[in-house]
């Protein structure tokens, strides 16, 4: 078996022989094997898309018919296909006028906190997030969507994920392979979306 460290590094190396700017892309790829998120067509919205692994992975799996709209404060430096839109923006500025009054098949949050070190702060600016990614959900994800997000292990986030089967069909945790050992990481993964009355 692998140690962590030559994990990390075959996933890094397959990442630039492949073109992504980083290894993130096969966190998603795995989800998206195992839970079929992605489809032909598909209407996507990708928060904290940079540097853009997620973004690029996306627009080939949706195809031309599809859109993806990526948001992140920081810019990107890859080239998008025609399919694919970035907005340089905080997600807290978000409004309609951004994806044209689009509603998402799928919204996808890997966003993550610049982590201080003391673990309840950054547990709690991770969980921060991830509601604000939610209410974004709450406002555009087309009734049976999906939703993928990043949090950092904590009570609350498991308190938040109980919360998330008032609102979707299925609530599953996933470990990603590709991630880092040493991470508190893990991904939630919410399919079909039930709407806010339930």
């Amino acid at each position: 078996m692998k140690n962590i460290h030559e994990r990390q590094d075959f996933f890094f190396k397959k990442a630039k022989k492949e073109g992504y700017p980083a290894r993130s892309v096969y966190k998603l790829q795995e989800i998206d094997n195992k839970y079929r998120l992605l489809r032909s067509g598909n209407f996507v919205l990708d928060l904290g898309c940079a540097p853009g692994s997620w973004l690029m992975y996306i627009a080939e799996r949706i195809g031309p018919m599809g859109k993806v709209w990526g948001v992140d404060l920081q810019g990107i430096r890859i080239g998008l296909s025609s399919n694919a839109k970035f907005i340089e923006k905080d997600i807290n500025d978000l409004t309609s006028d951004d994806f044209n009054n689009v509603n998402f098949n799928l919204i996808v949050s890997d966003m993550a906190p610049n982590t201080t070190g003391i673990k309840s702060r950054d547990t709690d600016m991770s969980l921060q997030l991830v509601l604000t990614a939610f209410e974004i959900v709450k406002q555009h994800l087309k009734p049976k969507g999906h939703f993928l997000f990043k949090i950092f292990e904590s009570k609350e986030a498991h308190d938040f994920m109980k919360d998330l089967r008032k609102y979707f069909e299925i609530v599953k945790r996933h470990d990603a392979n590709a991630s880092r050992n040493a991470s508190k990481e893990f991904y939630v993964v919410c399919k079909n979306y039930l709407g806010t009355k339930s």
